[in-house]
């Protein structure tokens, strides 16, 4: 990325992936599928094998406490669909993100999610900063591909505190 909006993003992300980094690290494997509430959103195993996330496809009331396998999932769902559109491949189906399981399996998915991100993303330029983002606002004009990757920053940031915050309740909780 060469210009000065494409590199306070990069800085900006990977500030935030480092934060991910630090909860990542501390993560147990019984951390992924701890429900902290009767009303989570959480990665069901498959009858079939594999993992399903909960999902509605409009938001309930009240918001389900998502675990941090649903949140994995969810960063690996948008992180995915992101790099489809950055990359302008056909963006992947909700149902085609394929969560790897809890634990390391789960952290190293994602770490690759990273690599795929980066190199979406290294090449643009300001005028592709400029563009329409496709995605996540259905090709609003007013949405500029920066503005994208500013929502992808953002929605990470959101997701690691969330994640930091069920791993440092279940440590507590556990006392």
């Amino acid at each position: 990325m060469s210009s000065s909006r494409s590199e306070l993003m990069a800085r900006q992300w990977e500030l935030t992936w480092s934060l991910f980094e630090y909860h990542a690290e501390r993560l147990e494997a019984a951390d992924f599928l701890w429900e902290p509430a009767p009303l989570c959103w959480t990665m069901r195993r498959q009858a079939a094998g594999g993992w399903a996330p909960d999902w509605a496809d409009t938001e309930p009331d009240p918001v389900p406490v998502p675990t941090v396998a649903w949140l994995t999932w969810h960063i690996g769902w948008w992180l995915s669909v992101s790099a489809d559109h950055v990359a302008g491949r056909t963006p992947r189906e909700r149902a085609e993100i394929v969560w790897p399981g809890p634990g390391d399996p789960a952290v190293a998915w994602l770490r690759g999610l990273r690599e795929e991100w980066s190199g979406a993303v290294a090449g643009l330029t300001e005028a592709d900063l400029d563009r329409t983002a496709p995605f996540p606002w259905a090709h609003d004009p007013e949405h500029t591909l920066a503005s994208m990757l500013a929502w992808v920053n953002a929605e990470l940031m959101k997701n690691v505190a969330e994640i930091g915050q069920l791993r440092l309740l279940r440590a507590a909780s556990a006392r």
